[in-house]
């Protein structure tokens, strides 16, 4: 009965339009006092929730891609791609799949990359002769690789809803090799499309140009280097190295491109304190919720359920990919992460699976929620840049919602994709 009242609460919340954060706490709240425990658990669970250090990576991690966003390291990024692989057929589709690998690489928000690389190549594109719904199509897909490849603020959301138990280092690494496999599966399915719609391709500007735009974007890039190298190499906490990433983004704004104004750092700050803000408030909440699915003991009973309809680990692992896929497509990323990791994760290592491995499938899973209806945030800003409807979008999405599938089916049955890395370097 607990257990119905603590989901049912929550629906309810949502139907209502409340915010996830809320629902969970109100749910969570009734929940404790229907079961007469003392309410003052509930708010020290709330608490102990953002009292995790590696939490503090996040709000250095989002400053960061705001900053990346505001002072012109988006645009180099995307010339250097258009140097690189502008020359193919539908040239300026892969130039957006690049762009958004080294954009990923650095800001490693999903939703900033749609923002940024959007903002510049959707229009062009479309200048260019390519069809709108193909521009947005290529800009949202290929945002995903802002979750997968590091440094993910995402992925500290999974080692803290996982108990801390995870290292951020080996999570980071690992999500290498499937993020640029998505990418590259994404890459070929913009080709598909570019040469059944007869797109043209962009003129090979020559290897001194080419030369020219790395070197311009090195600075730009440099930003990854530092963040994701300070943790792998032992000599900064994530933390730390979040930190560092910032003040480093600042200098190269401001005075290396020289592009970041003061009203732009301004709009940056004010944007990370918004997004820090609405994630930590997220946080608590899940936490309490988290302790309560605990202690009905969800993990048991839905490892019990999923073993009841079939003992195959391939298809367990089917069901729970699943399942997670049509979460995505109701309810925010963030949200997700701190809900379903308490749930799924005990299912995913009775089977075998690695942690690190189950948190790039996550990754993969819920990010894909992200560009699709009815509440994919990076489908929305796509098509508002674009200036087409969801419905146009979605109904020629489907070749590259076919090439991500695939990557995330490989990282799923294979673990050697994600782990390789990890084991060698960890």
């Amino acid at each position: 009965m607990g257990l119905m009242l603590l989901f049912g609460l929550f629906a309810l919340g949502l139907f209502m339009g409340a915010p996830v954060a809320f629902a969970l706490a109100f749910a969570s709240v009734v929940t404790f006092a229907f079961e007469g425990l003392p309410l003052q658990i509930a708010f020290q669970r709330f608490s102990s929730g953002v009292s995790v250090f590696s939490l503090l990576a996040i709000p250095f991690f989002i400053f960061a891609g705001e900053l990346m966003l505001q002072g012109g390291i988006a645009t180099r990024l995307v010339r250097l791609a258009a140097a690189a692989v502008g020359s193919i057929r539908g040239g300026l589709g892969t130039v957006n799949v690049t762009a958004s690998m080294f954009f990923g690489g650095i800001s490693g928000s999903a939703v900033a990359d749609t923002s940024a690389l959007g903002s510049i190549l959707i229009p062009v594109m479309k200048e260019k002769g390519y069809d709108a719904d193909y521009a947005v199509n290529v800009t949202v897909t290929s945002s995903i690789a802002g979750i997968v490849i590091p440094p993910s603020h995402n992925m500290i959301l999974y080692t803290v809803a996982a108990g801390g138990g995870i290292s951020i280092s080996s999570l980071f690494i690992a999500g290498i090799v499937p993020g640029v496999l998505m990418c590259l599966f994404l890459a070929v399915a913009a080709y598909a499309v570019a040469v059944k719609r007869n797109y043209p391709a962009e003129d090979f500007p020559g290897w001194q140009a080419l030369l020219i735009a790395f070197l311009v974007s090195i600075p730009g890039l440099l930003t990854a280097v530092i963040i994701v190298g300070g943790t792998l190499s032992g000599i900064m906490t994530v933390t730390e190295s979040g930190a560092f990433g910032a003040i480093y983004a600042v200098i190269v704004t401001a005075f290396v491109y020289r592009e970041l104004t003061w009203e732009g750092f301004k709009r940056a700050v004010l944007n990370a304190v918004t997004t820090t803000s609405m994630v930590m408030i997220l946080v608590a909440a899940a936490n309490a919720f988290a302790f309560l699915l605990t202690i009905y003991r969800v993990p048991e009973q839905l490892t019990m359920l999923l073993q009841f309809v079939s003992d195959n680990p391939i298809v367990i692992l089917l069901m729970l990919n699943l399942i997670l896929l049509m979460l995505g497509m109701i309810m925010d990323m963030a949200a997700l992460i701190l809900i379903t990791t308490p749930i799924f994760l005990p299912v995913a290592t009775q089977l075998g699976m690695d942690p690190v491995q189950f948190g790039i499938m996550l990754m993969m899973n819920l990010g894909l929620g992200l560009c699709t209806p009815p509440v994919g945030s990076c489908l929305f800003v796509g098509c508002v840049i674009g200036g087409i409807g969801i419905e146009k979008a979605v109904r020629t999405m489907w070749p590259f919602y076919l090439a991500i599938l695939v990557a995330l089916l490989l990282v799923t049955y294979v673990p050697a994709i994600s782990m390789t890395l990890p084991n060698m370097l960890t």
